[in-house]
């Protein structure tokens, strides 16, 4: 009896199939061997769905979503086998066990930071003393802005009294720009000032919320029991207004 011939094309997409449905069928072997238990010498046991006890002396396939018991062959339980998970139930096993962790992560630094918070300040006392050192430097900054300011406001009385001459005709190159780069720096300075202010006000948020957390621990509230500490972002500052510009007086 003659067999049936197919087409070239249509016997190589039915050979490259065939290959294709071995390999899959083998890989999936693969992985459901290297999932199911090999335990040699044992007895399996399981309760099914339905209510029935299976025992055998190889992993039972037909609870593999289901907890099974191994036993030793005088009875004793050697190990607990659970259920095989799916894709998506390993998924979300890894997905809480990562959760997990990270809550773990969390607890142990907070604990860290506020018992290097009490090692930092032992009292109230220590807390204010940095306090105060931190709040000094911008201070400090603060202080020679301020100078500055008033270094620049005096520079330009002289500068604004000479373009009060110049009435209908152009202001000459060289005041023009003096009168430009004082207006300049006074917007640098003034600028620099509200950033200076709004760090002091972080600074002080900050240590409040310390010591309001200092407080708790001092009263005996056990460290990493009270949160994250609060983070403090700096106060959002208004925009730098520019100077009138210098305009020469009519007479």
């Amino acid at each position: 009896m003659t067999g049936l011939r197919l087409p070239p094309r249509v016997a190589r997409c039915a050979l490259a199939f065939a290959a294709h449905a071995l390999l899959w069928t083998g890989a999936a072997g693969s992985a459901w061997a290297q999932a199911v238990p090999t335990d040699a010498g044992g007895i399996y046991t399981c309760l099914t769905a339905d209510g029935r006890r299976l025992t055998a002396d190889r992993y039972i396939d037909e609870c593999r979503n289901r907890e099974q018991k191994l036993l030793n062959r005088d009875g004793s339980l050697r190990r607990v086998i659970p259920p095989t998970q799916t894709t998506e139930e390993a998924a979300e096993a890894e997905a809480r066990a990562r959760s997990a962790a990270a809550e773990r992560a969390a607890r142990a630094d907070a604990v860290r930071r506020d018992r290097n918070l009490l090692a930092r300040y032992p009292d109230e006392a220590a807390h204010q003393r940095a306090r105060v050192a931190a709040a000094d430097t911008v201070r400090a900054a603060i202080r020679t802005t301020e100078h500055r300011l008033r270094d620049l406001t005096a520079e330009r009385k002289p500068l604004a009294n000479e373009a009060e001459f110049y009435v209908g005709k152009p202001m000459p190159a060289k005041l023009r720009g003096l009168l430009d780069a004082n207006d300049a720096a006074v917007d640098a300075q003034r600028s620099s000032a509200l950033n200076q202010q709004a760090e002091l006000d972080r600074i002080n948020r900050l240590y409040d919320a310390e010591l309001e957390r200092l407080r708790r621990l001092w009263a005996g509230a056990p460290p990493g029991s009270l949160g994250a500490l609060p983070a403090v972002a700096p106060v959002q500052r208004p925009a730098v207004q520019a100077p009138a510009p210098v305009k020469p007086a009519s007479r």
